[in-house]
């Protein structure tokens, strides 16, 4: 499924605020269902829509919402509850039990509840909340996608800069990748975003910490504006609420379009992608680095190297990162060190290279095991197709598909 994002412009204030109702009566749908399972065993998907019905029925706000936009919220409900049943059976030690919605921000229609103009220019609400019709406002892809395209399902998403309309179509996306026969290892770090076994270096622009300063600021501004017990929310609370919010947003997108150039660059120049798969949730832990960590976000990047493998049919293996940085990449010697040593010293074949290096070269030759070929120092690989593979030890490859490299990006 391809999903294109259009902006709805051109609405007043009345029509902006049905939209608002819409999504607070989706989530309303959506914790009743929760609610349901909670309260009764043995509750299926299909008792979740019967549940939509008796909502319509017993309250006015849901029956205007469409039906259609009814099952979609008791669908997400039954998302995260067969989620829930997933983890346990995993026997996972976060299981994830099914939490209420308070801040929704989106409301989801199926076939049915929108109409789009032939030009494909004006999107028209048809429920009960009578939202009306609002311009779409999107790029010439998008556009073509949305006259040649099976529009599958609409989400309506409220940001912090307005409202966005998802177009969700009915196909896959596949492109003819240029071959290359290069193989690339990453270690993924602070100092440097990436470094392969080559010592090329990437160096993350840090969005967070160039924008704290207006966060702060705006921060500073908002709590001043309300105090809880003595000043109550004003209007000119909620317009800096919102100036907040949009700073957080700008910084989101920056993050997202630096891990998408820099994934589809890596992709596109090499032919097997080896990473080290990183326990995130648990280097967060630690307070001196937690805002760094989360600022430089792997997880986003890893993620579109993994989906541009997909697209590019190319290899991209994600490897445990134990003793990457310990073990010496020439000789196989475990030498222990601390974060601030940044210099592999390997006291038996006394060879000297950068830390971050070492364990390129380490992640690369792990990922390199996995498919089945040994690697040596300064060799390449030609990789003529790409095949799945599960490893023994937590280990997971994907593959992909686009023809065009990203001259912008620039990661070699």
């Amino acid at each position: 499924m391809i999903v294109r994002e259009a902006k709805l412009l051109n609405g007043t204030k009345e029509q902006y605020q049905a939209l608002d109702d819409a999504i607070r009566a989706a989530q309303f749908i959506r914790n009743k269902a929760v609610r349901y399972w909670m309260d009764n065993q043995g509750v299926s998907k299909s008792d979740l829509y019967k549940l939509c019905k008796d909502l319509a029925t017993e309250f006015d706000f849901a029956l205007k919402l469409n039906s259609a936009a009814r099952q979609a919220s008791a669908e997400r409900a039954w998302a995260a509850i067969s989620s829930f049943y997933k983890r346990c059976k995993k026997q996972e030690k976060n299981i994830g039990y099914p939490k209420f919605k308070k801040h929704c921000r989106s409301v989801e229609y199926k076939v049915s509840g929108w109409k789009l103009s032939d030009d494909c220019k004006i999107i028209t609400f048809t429920d009960g909340f009578k939202v009306g019709s609002l311009s779409v406002f999107c790029n010439s892809s998008t556009r073509e996608d949305l006259h040649r395209l099976k529009i599958n399902r609409v989400r309506v998403v409220r940001r912090a800069d307005g409202y966005y309309a998802q177009f969700c179509f009915d196909a896959d996306r596949k492109e003819v990748g240029a071959y290359t026969g290069n193989v690339v290892g990453l270690d993924l770090g602070l100092k440097y975003f990436t470094k392969d076994q080559n010592d090329n270096a990437v160096i993350y622009p840090q969005f967070l910490r160039k924008s704290e300063r207006r966060l702060k600021k705006r921060s500073k501004r908002l709590s001043k504006k309300f105090v809880k017990g003595k000043k109550p929310q004003s209007i000119n609370y909620h317009k800096t609420r919102k100036r907040l919010g949009r700073v957080h947003l700008k910084i989101q997108r920056q993050r997202k379009d630096w891990a998408i150039k820099q994934a589809r660059c890596v992709v596109h120049s090499n032919d097997v992608i080896v990473y080290e798969d990183l326990k995130i949730a648990n280097m967060v832990k630690n307070h001196h680095l937690a805002k760094s960590i989360s600022d430089a976000s792997w997880y986003q990047f890893t993620q579109w190297l993994e989906y541009y493998g997909k697209i590019w049919d190319k290899a991209v293996v994600a490897v445990p990162p134990n003793y990457t940085s310990q073990d010496c990449s020439h000789c196989g010697h475990r030498v222990k060190k601390s974060l601030s040593t940044r210099t592999h010293s390997c006291s038996s074949c006394g060879v000297e290279i950068c830390r971050d290096t070492n364990a390129a070269i380490n992640i690369l030759k792990k990922g390199m095991k996995i498919l089945g070929v040994e690697w040596q120092n300064n060799s390449t690989f030609g990789q003529k197709g790409s095949a799945s593979i599960e490893g023994k030890h937590g280990e997971k490859t994907a593959n992909t598909i686009d023809g065009k490299p990203d001259i912008a990006s620039g990661f070699l």
